[in-house]
Formats: structure tokens, C-alpha cells, sequence
């Protein structure tokens, strides 16, 4: 069958829309027709080149859709069931999945590179064998993935809203939640409150912190931090810091997350020394992938015992984890349906990532047509 993508053919040029041919599911795979992509940043890194992975390849890796046809051995969905995509697959048998550590699945180590785990490149085009982002590609009509990356939802949720839960909203409210260790009464730092660390802050205020920072040179993104529990935002690290002291009677934040889109060594400098003793500094965000972001005194490091720790997936584990966050949706305890800033046609890619880089979404949706 014949699928619309939307492709990075050469780091530093715009993302093309070209149509492919794509194979049939095959052993353990399902065919899916994708209905909505979250547009991430991490989807940018991979057109400034910033993650290097092998081109050409299908952008996205934040989508919800409906199963269409299953392939022999697949035991986890059936035809017709709706499911979210989880952009880091979960296998169940590897050493991290058996203990309950799926976010850095063994199945994951090439997501990248956007083959099947089989090995194979279920889309065809002009110029051969194309990828999926994150094994996924869900800036496509179409697309053939394996079962590790699905995971089924009711059938009563709103699609658009649940596709964000694939990547933005678990990265940052895990981050929060599992990472931090947000308890109740903290104080928490957010650096950049975008589609990630907005939902950091979510995770911090439902955890109970009683201050939440957001940060952010962004007056949108400020504006809707407050909106989404933040008790304090500012455009700057440094205002961040002078308010500090006061609010946490000298202490310093219990805990700093770092969800800025392109992460830099003097955000995470600033970030590490605004925590207080025992402090933890989560890095979500990325940057060029042979940069070195991290320069801190070590013997701070020792001797106030501070914690700086990576955080991937927000250290969710998507089988459990996806339907437990919509599950929070539908209580009414977290917010998904105002997390959606604008919606665009597969057509308008460039667009939405000209939108996001400007600062005027909190995320941007593709609505796929059928």
C-alpha cells in the first residue's frame, strides 16, 4: 500500500513530503493507521543533526492511531483496537524490562536507526529504504511497527489528546514524579516549559511540591506554566536564583529538571547549584550528542551529596505507565486537552516546527487525513 510521509533527507534542509510504498506486518508486527503525531523537538534534533541516525528517515515518534491488520505471533493488540505509541519499545523479557526498567529497553539501542527489530525497513521509496523515527515514524499515514511499540487504551479517549502521552507528557511528568522523587512540601526548578517541562510541572504540583519554579524566556510559556501548577515562573536562570533563598528559608530547590529544548552547560551549571543538600539535577532535555553539557564542581558534589542524574521516558515504563497517566486524564487530575496549541496537516511541517522554534506552541499536533 501507499503511505504520505514526512521525511529528513539531509540534516539542515526543510523535511520533505514524499509518498512510499509500505510492506505488509510480518512476524510479531502490526500495520496502523495513524491518526495524530505529536510534534516534539526531539523530532528537530534530528533535522539540525544534533542526534545523528541514518537517513533517509520518517519523522515522528509521538502518535496515536488505530490497529489495522496484525501480523503472525502478535498477541498484545487485534485489528480494530486504539492504541497510543510508546517511542521506546518494550520487549518484557530483556534484563531492564524484567525489572521493571522498560524506558531503556535492550529493543531500543537503535531507534535511530529506525529498522524493525527483525532488521528490516518496512517503507519503500525513491531513494530505497526508509527508516521510522524511533521505530515508529508516525509522520505518516501509515505505518508498520513492531507490538513492543504499542499499547492498547480505552476505546473512549480522544486520540489527538492520547498521542501525546507516547513521549511529552510521560518524559515530563515521570521526570517529576519517578525521577525527582518529587515528595510532598518540596520545592522543584523547571528549566524550559515546553511540551516536556510543562508537564514536569504538572508531575511536581500532583506529587505535592509546595513550590514549583518554571522557567522560561518564553511569556507563553510562563503564562501556562501558572496555568498548569506552577507557583513562580521567570524568564531566567538568575531571576530564579535570587527568588530562591527566600522561598526555601535558605535551602535551595530540592530538586532541579532540566526540559529545555537544546541543553546547555550553563543551564545545567545554574541548575546544580540551585538545588540545596541532597539535591537532585535531572537532565530530560538534549543537546549535540558529543557535547560535554555537564561541568560542575565535584568536591559540591561530595560534599553537599547532591545527584545528577539522566532521566529517559521520565524512567516510565509504557505498559503500565501510559494507561495509569490517562488514567489521570480522566479523573480530571491532569491536563492534556490544553497542552494542544495548534493542529497541522502533514503538508504544514515545516510550519509547525517554524512555530515551535519561535516559541508559540506548547505542542503542535499533525492531524493525519484519510
Amino acid at each position: 500500500m501507499k503511505t504520505k510521509a514526512a521525511i529528513v533527507y539531509e540534516t539542515g534542509k526543510p523535511i520533505e513530503i514524499d509518498e512510499l510504498e509500505l510492506e505488509g506486518p510480518g512476524e510479531g508486527e502490526v500495520l496502523i493507521r495513524y491518526e495524530y503525531a505529536g510534534m516534539c523537538h526531539s523530532d528537530l534534533h534530528v533535522v539540525t543533526g544534533d542526534l545523528a541516525g541514518r537517513l533517509p528517515i520518517v519523522l515522528g515518534h509521538e502518535g496515536a492511531g488505530v490497529i489495522e491488520e496484525v501480523g503472525p505471533g502478535v498477541t498484545r493488540v487485534q485489528a480494530g483496537d486504539p492504541v497510543v505509541c510508546s517511542f521506546i519499545p518494550n520487549c518484557g523479557t530483556c534484563r531492564y524490562c524484567a525489572t521493571g526498567r522498560q524506558s531503556i529497553c535492550d529493543l531500543g539501542a537503535t531507534i535511530l536507526d529506525g529498522h524493525l527489530p527483525s532488521g528490516r525497513f518496512p517503507r519503500k521509496g525513491p531513494r530505497g529504504e526508509y527508516g521510522g523515527m524511533c521505530m515508529l515514524g508516525t509522520f505518516s499515514q501509515y505505518g508498520v511497527i513492531h507490538q513492543s511499540s504499542v499499547v492498547k487504551i480505552d476505546g473512549d479517549l480522544p486520540l489527538d489528546k492520547a498521542a501525546l502521552v507516547g513521549c511529552g507528557v510521560p518524559t515530563g511528568w515521570g521526570s517529576a514524579v519517578n525521577t525527582a522523587n518529587v515528595r510532598a512540601g518540596d520545592t522543584v526548578a523547571v528549566y524550559g516549559v515546553g511540551g516536556i517541562g510543562i508537564n514536569a510541572v504538572q508531575g511536581a504540583r500532583y506529587a505535592g511540591a509546595k513550590n514549583v519554579i518554571a522557567i522560561d524566556p518564553v511569556e507563553l510559556k510562563r503564562t501556562k506554566a501558572l496555568e498548569f501548577g506552577a507557583t513562580h515562573a521567570f524568564a531566567s536562570a538568575g531571576e530564579a536564583a535570587m527568588a530562591l533563598p527566600d522561598l526555601t528559608r535558605g535551602q535551595g530547590a530540592d530538586s532541579a529538571i532540566i526540559t529545555m529544548g537544546v541543553v546547555d552547560k550553563e543551564t545545567v551549571e545554574a541548575a546544580f547549584y540551585a538545588t540545596g543538600k541532597d539535591g537532585i539535577t535531572v537532565l530530560t532535555g538534549l543537546g549535540p550528542l558529543m557535547e560535554n553539557t555537564i561541568q560542575v564542581s565535584g568536591s559540591m558534589l561530595t560534599l553537599f551529596r547532591k545527584t545528577i542524574k539522566g532521566s529517559l521516558f521520565g524512567d516510565c515504563n509504557p505498559t503500565t505507565d501510559i494507561p495509569r497517566i490517562l488514567g489521570l486524564y480522566q479523573s480530571g487530575d491532569l491536563k492534556l486537552d490544553e497542552l494542544i496549541t495548534k493542529t497541522y496537516t502533514l503538508d504544514q511541517v515545516n510550519e509547525g516546527y517554524a512555530d515551535l522554534e519561535a516559541g508559540k506552541n506548547i505542542r503542535g499536533v499533525i492531524v493525519h487525513e484519510h
